[in-house]
């Protein structure tokens, strides 16, 4: 086989479609944009969501919730874990868990959550911590600073 010698199956391409071209063509005179109107118009579109100057529909409807824009910004850490740390680090930070890959470089903060035990003793320095976590961490003898 060469290069030069490929070629698509019968009927898997077509030629384009000429629009505006004639009766024949099927999409002669308008070019299937049918009569008057902004839409006909060269140029004559408008903006998503535009309904002719009525008030839209997006801006019609009542705003509900809230979106925080710091959500993604704390990562959640589980105790099992930091429990697969080597048994050599005990003084455990952000840093150490983002060279560690434990969490992703982008993370603000970081939240050790109550999943799995933890079976030694270990210090947490700036991490958030809920209350399972802490009360789980020092009862393995570990600290929350």
């Amino acid at each position: 086989m060469r290069l030069n010698s490929i070629k698509s199956a019968d009927g898997a391409t077509h030629a384009k479609r000429r629009v505006g071209r004639g009766i024949g063509s099927g999409i002669g005179k308008t070019a299937g944009r049918g009569h008057k109107g902004q839409k006909s118009r060269t140029g004559g579109f408008h903006k998503v969501g535009f309904e002719g100057g009525q008030m839209p529909l997006q801006r019609r409807l009542p705003k509900r919730g809230f979106i925080s824009l710091t959500k993604g910004d704390t990562a959640e850490v589980r105790l099992s874990a930091l429990n697969k740390l080597s048994k050599d680090i005990d003084k455990i930070d952000i840093l150490l868990l983002k060279q560690m890959g434990i969490i992703a470089n982008s993370a603000l903060t970081a939240k050790v959550i109550l999943s799995g035990n933890i079976d030694r003793p270990m210090k947490l320095h700036g991490l958030l911590v809920t209350k399972g976590a802490k009360s789980a961490i020092e009862a393995a003898g570990g600290s929350v600073e």
